[in-house]
C-alpha cells in the first residue's frame, strides 16, 4: 500500500513508520524538519521524506498530489497547549486547517483514499463522567484542544456527506523512547529523564490524581488495529483502560533511579487547563481485538535503558 505519514520522524510518526516498513508498504513522510532524522535511521534508505510544514498549502498540496497514497496518516501539528495561547492563529493553521486541507484534496483529487487523524484525549477536557468513552461530551479547556476537536469533527462530516474512509483515533498519556523531553509537552517522559538524570523531581498535588498511561508499542498496535479492522466514520480510543496515580508513578521511579522527589502545589495555570482525573473505557478498539501489552512499570524500565 502507497502511505502517507505527516508528522513521520516525530514520537508517535517514526515508532510507526518503522512498522509499517516492516509490513511492506511504500512509505513517504512529510516532515516540517529532519532534526529527529535519528529517530528513523533504521529505516530511513527505505521509505522517501517531502520536508514541509503541513500549513504550508500550496507546498503541501503538490505533495499529495505527487505521492497519490492509498492511505493519508496525519500526526503532524503543533501539540503545546501553551503555545496555542502564544500563537493562536498558527495553531489553528496547524491542527485543523491541515487536516481540513487534506479532507478537501481527497474529496476532489482522491477520493478512493482513506485518511487516519491522530487525535488526543486534550479535547474532552475536564471529564464530567469518567470513565470516558467515544460518546463522552467535549469541552476543550485549551486552544489545541479546541482545534484538535474541530479536526475530528471535519473528519466526521467528510465521511457522512461525501462518504471519505475517514477515522480517528485519540491517545490518552503515551510515554516511551523518541518523545521530546519538554516538561509541558511530555510530563511523563520529563519525569522519567529527571529521575534518570538524579535531579529532584516535581510532581503536583502530592501525586493525588491518576492519568491512563500507555506505551508507545501498545500505540502502534492500536493505529495498526485501526488500519486494518476500524470501520471508516468512526472514533477509537487507544488506552491502558488503567488508573495510574502520579504518587504511584513517583514510587516507581524512585525505585528504579533513587531520585528525590519535591511535592508542590498545582499553579494556577495548570489549574485552569489541566483534565484532572483521566482514564478510559475502550472497549471499542478491544472489540477489535486489540488489548496493551506493556504495564507501566515495564514501559518506564524501558524508557529509562533507552535513555540512558
Amino acid at each position: 500500500m502507497n502511505i502517507l505519514v505527516t508528522g513521520g520522524m516525530g514520537f508517535v510518526g517514526s515508532h510507526l513508520v518503522e512498522q509499517l516498513v516492516k509490513e511492506k508498504h511504500n512509505i513517504t513522510i512529510v516532515t516540517k524538519s529532519e532534526k529527529k532524522r535519528n529517530n528513523l535511521l533504521s529505516v530511513i534508505k527505505k521509505i522517501k521524506i517531502k520536508k514541509c510544514n503541513v500549513a504550508n498549502f500550496s507546498k503541501f498540496g503538490k505533495i499529495l498530489d505527487k505521492c497519490n497514497p492509498d492511505l493519508i496518516i496525519h500526526l503532524a501539528g503543533i501539540t503545546s497547549h501553551s503555545k496555542s495561547f502564544d500563537k493562536p492563529l498558527e495553531d489553528i493553521d496547524s491542527n485543523a486547517k491541515s487536516t481540513l486541507f487534506i479532507l478537501e484534496k481527497i474529496r476532489k483529487n482522491n477520493p478512493k483514499c482513506k485518511f487516519i487523524l491522530g487525535s488526543t484525549f486534550i479535547v474532552i477536557g475536564k471529564p464530567t463522567k469518567l470513565p470516558v468513552n467515544e460518546d463522552s461530551e467535549c469541552n476543550p479547556t485549551t486552544i489545541y484542544g479546541a482545534n484538535r476537536l474541530a479536526s475530528e469533527n471535519y473528519c466526521k462530516i467528510f465521511h457522512r456527506v461525501y462518504g471519505i474512509d475517514a477515522r480517528i483515533f485519540r491517545i490518552t498519556n503515551s510515554f516511551g523512547p523518541r518523545e521530546q523531553i519538554i516538561p509541558k509537552k511530555n510530563a511523563v517522559n520529563f519525569l522519567i529523564n529527571e529521575a534518570l538524570q538524579k535531579n529532584k523531581i516535581t510532581i503536583f498535588n502530592e501525586g493525588k490524581f491518576f492519568r491512563d498511561l500507555i506505551y508507545i508499542s501498545d500505540v502502534i498496535s492500536g493505529i495498526k488495529k485501526i488500519i486494518k479492522k476500524g470501520k471508516a466514520g468512526n472514533l477509537y480510543w487507544i488506552a491502558s483502560g488503567k488508573k495510574t496515580w502520579f504518587y504511584e508513578l513517583g514510587s516507581i521511579l524512585q525505585k528504579e533511579t533513587n531520585c528525590k522527589i519535591k511535592y508542590t502545589k498545582t499553579p494556577r495555570y495548570t489549574k485552569k487547563v489541566d483534565v484532572g482525573n483521566f482514564y478510559v473505557n475502550n472497549s471499542k478498539l478491544r472489540d477489535l481485538g486489540w488489548s496493551p501489552k506493556v504495564t507501566v512499570k515495564d514501559g518506564i524500565k524501558k524508557t529509562l535503558k533507552f535513555l540512558g
